[in-house]
């Protein structure tokens, strides 16, 4: 195998003579007569070099008639034994292709390489996603708990939704925890979370919302959303007892991410952690429901609520900033309680709820 892995994808061959002539991408698509798209998808491993596209190379670079054809020969011999050696598939490259958005956030992080073909890839995502073969996913039950939005059209994809979840691992690791997980301080810690929902700039409190929860040993992060993995939550207690909580990004609306935030908060202090569920919108269940519950009733405390409600004066946003005042909320999340409970239309006061933008 040591052999094999001498032998470079052509387009990190063209990215090394590019450097060294000192030829841009765009130099390059004109001296070849090509899109700079093309140069730039062979360049990072995607696409390979054909044989009229290699006479072209051998005369933008001056090179004997046949080399870059001989680069590509070579590679394509060792993507072969490659595949043989590991027991790569046709199925197994299938599901590179409906994991194109994840595999390019996992390039963008480092966290795979690129200028390689498919079945390096497949050998990359074996690694980080630890299994011996991507096939063997479905079957795995995974150690964790997760919050999905669900509805009819909703697409999950399983190899997403694995990658997803292992990504909320990765970018969590770099959290080293100095004590364990101490719910008694979470309890504690809850109004000065709460207090961060009247911060203006989402990714300063979320750098504060880590702190507070590093100081509970909890590994928190905010985590980006790929279609066919519809996650709004997740919490997983490690092999070395590591508590992990993760948010998606997903849908950006304030009141929303709060809500799920103190979900999630509920799952932890319910004791939900051991617990292997996966927590969908569209399927209700007693340890959803608790969760449901506590994020209710921490944002909006119950008995005040209902009086509100009785006095009928929800419809009114002068009232509603009012009476959030009075409990110290932002006036946004009464309202989105009002929504999700159906005593307001969805389209009464829908603007008042800030939209997060993170930055990555």
């Amino acid at each position: 195998m040591a052999e094999l892995e001498i032998i470079k994808h052509p387009g990190k061959i063209l990215l090394s003579e590019a450097k060294k002539s000192g030829m841009s991408q765009k130099e390059i698509a004109i001296r070849t007569g090509v899109s700079e798209k093309h140069i730039s998808t062979i360049i990072n491993g995607t696409k390979d070099i054909s044989v009229s596209f290699a006479r072209k190379l051998d005369l933008a670079f001056g090179a004997e008639s046949g080399t870059w054809a001989s680069y590509q020969e070579k590679y394509d011999q060792y993507m072969l034994r490659l595949e043989e050696e590991n027991g790569i598939t046709e199925e197994e490259l299938f599901i590179l292709k409906p994991m194109k958005n994840i595999i390019d956030y996992f390039l963008k992080l480092g966290i795979m390489y690129n200028h390689c073909g498919n079945s390096e890839k497949v050998l990359q995502l074996r690694k980080i996603l630890r299994v011996s073969n991507l096939l063997s996913i479905p079957q795995i039950t995974y150690n964790a708990a997760y919050r999905a939005q669900v509805k009819k059209s909703t697409n999950i994809d399983v190899y997403i939704l694995f990658a997803w979840q292992r990504l909320c691992e990765i970018l969590t690791e770099k959290t080293e925890l100095s004590i364990p997980f101490n719910k008694d301080k979470l309890i504690a810690s809850i109004p000065k979370i709460k207090q961060l929902m009247f911060e203006d700039d989402p990714n300063i409190m979320i750098q504060k919302l880590k702190r507070i929860f590093f100081d509970c040993g909890i590994a928190f992060e905010v985590v980006h959303h790929f279609r066919g993995a519809p996650v709004q939550g997740f919490i997983k207690q490690t092999d070395n007892n590591k508590v992990i909580l993760c948010l998606t990004i997903r849908g950006k609306q304030a009141d929303k991410f709060w809500f799920s935030l103190f979900h999630e908060i509920g799952h932890l202090i319910n004791g939900d952690l051991n617990t292997r569920f996966v927590d969908f919108d569209s399927v209700k269940s007693d340890i959803e429901e608790r969760a449901d519950s506590f994020a209710r009733n921490t944002l909006i405390p119950p008995d005040l609520y209902k009086k509100f409600i009785l006095s009928g004066e929800y419809q009114s946003l002068f009232s509603i900033k009012q009476f959030s005042k009075g409990i110290d909320i932002p006036h946004w999340i009464t309202i989105g309680r009002l929504h999700n409970d159906e005593w307001l239309d969805w389209s009464y006061f829908a603007h008042e709820a800030p939209h997060y933008v993170w930055a990555e």
